[in-house]
């Protein structure tokens, strides 16, 4: 991308000292302060999700936790808003669903997107027990991990404004389709594609999807490699930089997620995710043993502090 080559260009000059070629009286842009990312903050966001239970559509805890999260958002982004859809569910239901967007600087062109999913599966089909395999699960790690970190990343854009327009959407129906019907999941992020402005195009997306696993290793999923191999590098790069060894270079699982119904509607966006939770037996995925006990305020410490680098290192 000519944008991050140009930059590249610029820091080498840089480096070097070599200013001949610099206009005179010319000034660099400053990089922005970095503000410090709490992971026991955030960490905080998740157990409060959870308090709530499950987050199934339709459910109690769905629509209390609606409501914690407007609220929260509304007192740290400039304007908040939901979208608000309905969808045809198993068994003649009807889902009502409330994508949450969050936004700093809303009057900025140049933006950048950020997401997860806030909704937790209604249903724990890898569940041990047969008899619980039909209950929703309270979704620590799937569904509030991700979360946790943009509520706290949100903060941080209160009290220090990033250097481009920020949008954080929290996307609802992600984990409802039943295994194998894929055409019932990312509800939200269809919807939100399908439904966004004609102009709205920012630089890219990031997704985040399970990242508070107790055992954190996190490689680069392979169709965020094939949608948006320059954005993959940009955030490794920096977790590398930043001596943060969660992030591994190796690529790994080809995910179906959120990511992909961005991509196909040309925002160009990765996913970060631990698939492996918490390893490669993967046991606590889609079961009731996806509790906060079993995810960790150093993980989310690790996800939030190269994000947060991501976005005040950006140049307007």
């Amino acid at each position: 991308m000519a944008l991050w080559t140009a930059l590249a260009m610029a820091i080498i000059t840089g480096c070097t000292g070599n200013t001949q070629n610099r206009p005179s009286g010319s000034r660099e842009p400053l990089a922005m302060p970095v503000p410090a990312f709490s992971g026991r903050e955030a960490f905080t966001f998740l157990v409060k999700q959870t308090d709530f239970g499950p987050r199934n559509p339709n459910s109690a805890g769905h629509e209390a936790c609606l409501s914690y999260l407007v609220t929260t958002l509304r007192t740290f982004a400039d304007t908040v808003r939901l979208q608000t859809f309905s969808h045809p569910g198993y068994g003649g239901e009807t889902l009502i669903l409330n994508n949450v967007v969050a936004s700093f600087r809303p009057a900025d062109t140049r933006r950048m997107l950020l997401c997860a999913h806030w909704d937790t599966r209604p249903r724990a089909e890898q569940d041990r027990e047969k008899s619980r395999q039909d209950k929703p699960i309270l979704g620590a790690n799937d569904g509030a991990s991700g979360v946790a970190v943009l509520l706290e990343l949100a903060s941080l854009l209160k009290t220090a404004p990033p250097p481009i327009g920020v949008d954080i959407v929290l996307f609802d129906g992600e984990d409802y389709g039943m295994r194998g019907d894929l055409q019932e999941y990312f509800l939200g992020s269809r919807h939100f594609a399908k439904n966004r402005p004609s102009d709205y195009v920012p630089r890219f997306g990031i997704l985040l999807d399970m990242v508070g696993d107790r055992y954190l290793e996190i490689p680069k999923e392979q169709n965020s490699v094939r949608f948006a191999p320059d954005i993959v590098d940009l955030v490794w790069n920096t977790a590398r930089e930043l001596g943060i060894a969660e992030f591994v270079a190796q690529v790994d699982f080809a995910v179906e997620d959120d990511h992909l119904p961005l991509n196909e509607a040309g925002i160009k966006t990765i996913d970060i995710i631990d698939f492996n939770y918490p390893d490669h037996t993967n046991r606590f995925w889609h079961t009731h043993e996806d509790t906060p006990e079993n995810c960790s305020p150093e993980s989310l410490q690790a996800v939030g502090t190269v994000i947060t680098h991501v976005v005040y290192k950006q140049r307007p």
